[in-house]
């Protein structure tokens, strides 16, 4: 009985519990264990303590971005060892180069760098043989032209290259003077250019010792002296000279600045110019884009390095015939006791500078010279923050002017020289 009566109240309960919400889920699992009769109700677990300092995933790029690029098998082995450089590749691909009239001026900057790795090389390979002592400097230097197999070209391939570089360095610098591409945003390569030309300069002149021939000693003897009419000269002259007179010690300082102190300057500037380079891009000269002068555009990689890789072959052509057919002469060893000879003058492009030194032959004619020369250089170097006209695309005759006056006195004073001494 009392069975039967606990089903009927059992029965009525169920459509009173249906109607109810339905419970929590974490509850619901052990009440109906419990009802089955089957288990206990089982706690819920914790989660587990972390011990340490918790770090998150890390979502890391892909290594080789390229990978899945349709390449050439030597292409994509490269790609996956060098990914790094994949995006700069990418980059040259994409970075274009105005076409226009004057388009081959772009190239003499990349002849420049031509000639200066010849220097290197060769300068590498005459290091092998030369010693900078006033003993032996001349003895050796003989030694590389007859003794040495194709030394002889080695040492003249050097110094033409060290000529054609300088030619090249001064026609880029005027022509990208003209074409008035200093102006903004590319000041910064006006100035690295033009600290590059003074240390391209400065490789001839302390280059000319090195042969410690007679014409080489009594030229450096007379350049050095130049700066003691500066108040501070002399002190200049000592660090440059090694004492009162050149001697060993000064070949010895010429060759330190030649082959270290000078090429690491021009490496450091030349990596900044050719990072603003590739960063600012090329400029054309102003008007030509309204105009319609612009014929087109075309790639810097592979289509313009292939073109300046022409124009180096042309330059190396140009540079083994002159080491072959006008070579430079051995000269006779530098005595210091003997007489300075007729016709002493400096390398070719610091004639402009030396015919005005005996233009200005009077009292105080050098300290005005060098006055002359010093707010020159500082005019030069500012003329993409003077010339506010050209950056803001506007002609300015007056710096065209002011550039071909420069380019005057450098050539007439370079073929005066050259009437009167020869070359």
């Amino acid at each position: 009985m009392a069975e039967e009566n606990k089903s009927p109240q059992a029965a009525a309960s169920k459509p009173s519990a249906a109607g109810k919400s339905k419970p929590p889920a974490a509850e619901a699992a052990p009440a109906k264990a419990g009802a089955a009769g089957k288990a206990k109700p089982v706690p819920a677990k914790s989660a587990p303590e972390r011990k340490g300092v918790y770090k998150p995933a890390e979502g890391r790029a892909e290594a080789n971005p390229f990978k899945d690029s349709r390449t050439g098998a030597v292409e994509s082995w490269f790609q996956e060892r060098f990914a790094l450089l994949n995006p700069i590749i990418d980059y040259l691909r994409k970075k274009e180069v105005p076409r226009h009239r004057l388009s081959f001026w772009y190239y003499f900057g990349g002849l420049t760098l031509f000639f200066f790795s010849i220097q290197i090389i060769t300068g590498l390979l005459l290091l092998l043989y030369y010693r900078p002592t006033e003993a032996e400097a001349f003895a050796r230097f003989v030694y590389i032209q007859t003794e040495v197999p194709y030394g002889w070209l080695i040492r003249q391939v050097h110094a033409w290259s060290a000529n054609l570089m300088v030619l090249m360095a001064f026609i880029h610098m005027f022509s990208t003077f003209f074409m008035k591409a200093y102006r903004k945003p590319r000041e910064l390569m006006w100035v690295s250019g033009f600290v590059l030309l003074i240390l391209t300069l400065g490789f001839g002149f302390t280059g000319y010792l090195l042969p410690w021939n007679e014409l080489a000693y009594f030229a450096t003897q007379i350049g050095t002296e130049v700066p003691k009419v500066v108040p501070g000269g002399e002190f200049l002259v000592r660090v440059l000279r090694g004492g009162e007179e050149v001697g060993g010690e000064t070949l010895t300082r010429m060759f330190a600045m030649h082959v270290v102190l000078l090429p690491g300057l021009v490496l450091l500037f030349l990596s900044g110019h050719l990072f603003l380079v590739q960063v600012l891009g090329t400029s054309s000269p102003i008007g030509y884009k309204e105009a319609g002068l612009i014929k087109g555009y075309e790639k810097f990689f592979p289509d313009f390095v292939a073109k300046d890789g022409i124009a180096w072959l042309i330059g190396f052509g140009l540079l083994i015939y002159l080491a072959v057919v006008f070579p430079w002469e051995i000269g006779v060893k530098a005595d210091p006791l003997s007489a300075a000879p007729d016709g002493i003058k400096p390398e070719w492009y610091f004639w402009a500078q030396f015919q005005l030194l005996k233009d200005l032959k009077f009292e105080g004619g050098e300290l005005l010279a060098i006055i002359i020369f010093t707010i020159g250089a500082i005019v030069w170097i500012l003329v993409p923050f003077m010339d506010k006209k050209a950056s803001r695309e506007e002609r300015s005759p007056l710096f065209t002017i002011l550039g071909l006056l420069v380019l005057a006195f450098m050539i007439i004073g370079t073929f005066r020289v050259y009437l009167e001494y020869g070359w």
